[in-house]
């Protein structure tokens, strides 16, 4: 079974939080609250989207993924913090950054796509296009 894309995407970007926690760690261990924020909210994102993954209705899909959308926004924040009090570099930032705002627009547009999808499966048929289908 092929992976989603989002799956891989998140998945990716966790490990980039790991790698990120632990080279923080090493050098500015003072800052020790605010990395433990964005490993804890970058981390996290991912494992929102496999219970998503695994959810057994569309409710709990687009629940599950919107958490995953405000751990997204919330790991925005902690990078920019970071950034901003000069604990990362704008580079580090930069590249870190841009995947979460992709992550960010990746889950806004499928709870989106979800949220239409499930509006046309309750529709119900209207006698025109019951008429249609008898011809």
């Amino acid at each position: 079974m092929a992976e989603s894309i989002i799956a891989a995407k998140s998945y990716s970007f966790a490990l980039r939080m790991i790698k990120l926690y632990k080279h923080l760690q090493k050098e500015q261990r003072e800052f020790y609250v605010l990395t433990k924020q964005v490993l804890r909210s970058g981390t996290s994102i991912g494992a929102n989207v496999e219970e998503a993954l695994g959810s057994p209705s569309g409710a709990d899909f687009r629940n599950k993924l919107t958490i995953a959308l405000k751990e997204a926004r919330e790991t925005s924040y902690w990078l920019r913090l970071l950034k901003d009090s000069e604990i990362i570099s704008v580079t580090s930032f930069d590249s870190v950054h841009n995947d979460c705002q992709e992550l960010i627009k990746i889950l806004k547009s499928i709870i989106l796509t979800s949220k239409k999808n499930e509006k046309k499966e309750i529709t119900p048929p209207t006698q025109d296009s019951e008429l249609k289908t008898q011809d």
